[in-house]
């Protein structure tokens, strides 16, 4: 399973940038797909999830009612939208993916088992 993330770059702060992740591979849509955010000298964090059919979100609360996570699965396409992005939104950011089958919406980075390779977000002040 390969994922290929797409859409970073630089932003001012209150602006917006969306993120695509690609999946191919040996992988349908039946995956929780996962977001999540690596700032420098700080731990990979969580920021979203959504359901493998998109009807169950889940984010971070420093993210909640600016990011929307969603998925397109005819595309095998998730997308992260940012919204009123603020400079510390700066991070290299990661889609995953769950095992094939499973379920649940979890925002541990360890129980993820495929990653891209990030994309870059930086928000200036």
């Amino acid at each position: 399973v390969q994922l290929v993330e797409s859409g970073g770059g630089l932003v001012q702060t209150g602006g917006f940038l969306r993120l695509s992740c690609v999946a191919s591979g040996r992988t349908g849509s039946r995956n929780v797909m996962g977001w999540f955010r690596q700032a420098p000298g700080k731990e990979r964090e969580f920021v979203a999830a959504i359901s493998w059919s998109g009807s169950t979100t889940t984010y971070a609360d420093s993210v909640k009612g600016r990011f929307t996570i969603s998925r397109d699965n005819t595309k095998n396409t998730v997308y992260l939208q940012m919204n009123s992005l603020k400079p510390e939104d700066t991070a290299v950011y990661y889609c995953a993916a769950r095992g094939q089958g499973i379920t649940v919406l979890v925002s541990t980075s360890r129980l993820y088992i495929y990653w891209g390779q990030g994309t870059q977000v930086t928000v200036s002040s």
